[in-house]
């Protein structure tokens, strides 16, 4: 039961919430300003039945960036390193708006006006992860009781529409090789290229789907000479691309963990690379930790230098595509279904959680197996096209 009284020119009310066990004193929610005794009471009524409901949100100067970092903090117990890093660096931007402000003050308009600041600056997929990841953080302040409505619910996003080099890029054939492409890009790596390493490189990658960090994670020990097979761990990680500093962490998912076959081919090169590259680097200065693709110092290569490497061997060719390391799981897999290889198959491989990932790359199949698409059909169709097209 609320107790009211009159201070000066304005009303006050005062709810006890009844003797804290931890404490042992009793406790009050009062708040005063009021013009009139009415307005004091109906407040009061407001505040309790919140209570009796479970409702009630007790007035808090916790900031957005402390809640913020308690989150992150939280997050960081179970999350991989480089997602706990993607999501500090989104939340980076609504700290900078935000910031000191008590969290239970920020309103939608405030939200939205952020919104529509941030898809002024930056691209579609860039604001999805920000506004997806300080969405995150609204949502603890409301499991932890510090607010009680979201700022986010029905922000408008603007309607996005992709420029036509935007349409071009995303093109995801021009993402990946087809067999003569490959066989161009192998043969300048293998022949003109000067790094010692590089055609095993991306002879592996494009012989397995492999991502690039779990190519260069790999280890001796993860290869099975005999069984011609490789074993997939763990995952290569190093975002200031500083070839001292980098950790070996869990792989992307659960479903990246796995053991592929791999073509008898490609295990001799590789150790036939072993004992005519890298053993001959291994003096006193050599870091040997059995990583496979090192540079001379035994150190694992950076996907950065990979990169720069795909840049140099694409200008000795006349493939005009925008190829990246990514590219050669495309092309793993496209020359996969240029095979013939059944999807279920495909998506093991490649080890995809979700075999719509798989899917969405089927329907963009390689361009010979579209010609030969319609010809394959015709002959499946020809005893009953003599009868029909005669």
């Amino acid at each position: 039961m609320a107790n009211f009284e009159k201070r000066g020119n304005t009303w006050r009310y005062r709810i006890s919430l009844g003797k804290n066990p931890d404490t042992g004193k009793y406790e009050y929610i009062s708040k005063s300003g009021f013009k009139r005794k009415s307005d004091a009471k109906n407040h009061a009524e407001l505040v309790e039945r919140q209570i009796r409901n479970g409702e009630y949100i007790a007035p808090s100067t916790n900031t957005f960036n402390n809640i913020a970092d308690e989150w992150i903090k939280s997050y960081s117990k179970d999350a991989k390193v480089s997602t706990v890093r993607a999501r500090s660096n989104a939340i980076n931007h609504a700290k900078e708006q935000f910031g000191n402000l008590p969290i239970q003050t920020i309103n939608k308009r405030e939200y939205q006006a952020f919104v529509d600041d941030m898809e002024l600056k930056y691209s579609k997929n860039y604001v999805d992860s920000i506004v997806s990841s300080t969405n995150l953080i609204f949502k603890y302040a409301i499991d932890m009781n510090i607010i009680s409505n979201p700022p986010f619910e029905n922000i408008k996003r603007a309607k996005y529409n992709p420029t036509v080099d935007e349409l071009e890029n995303n093109n995801i054939k021009q993402k990946f090789l087809e067999k003569d492409e490959l066989y161009e890009f192998l043969k300048i790596a293998k022949e003109v290229h000067k790094p010692a390493n590089s055609f095993e490189v991306f002879t592996t990658l494009a012989y397995t789907g492999m991502r690039a960090g779990e190519l260069l994670a790999l280890k001796w020990s993860d290869i099975d000479v005999e069984e011609c097979t490789i074993s997939i761990t763990k995952n290569y990680y190093n975002p200031n691309n500083n070839k001292k500093k980098y950790g070996i962490i869990t792989p992307k998912t659960k479903s990246s963990i796995g053991t592929i076959s791999i073509d008898p081919n490609v295990v001799k090169l590789l150790l036939d690379y072993k004992v005519n590259v890298q053993d001959k680097w291994k003096n006193e200065l050599y870091v040997d930790n059995n990583f496979i693709f090192t540079d001379n110092n035994g150190y694992p290569l950076v996907i950065k230098k990979l990169s720069q490497w795909i840049d140099s061997i694409m200008r000795h060719t006349d493939i005009k595509k925008n190829i990246g390391t990514h590219s050669f799981r495309y092309t793993h897999c496209s020359l996969l279904i240029e095979a013939g290889v059944h999807i279920k198959e495909i998506q093991e491989r490649l080890r995809h959680k979700d075999i719509q990932t798989t899917m969405n790359i089927y329907a963009s199949i390689t361009k010979s197996y579209k010609k030969d698409a319609s010809q394959k059909f015709s002959n499946l169709m020809e005893n009953v096209n003599k009868d029909l097209f005669k």
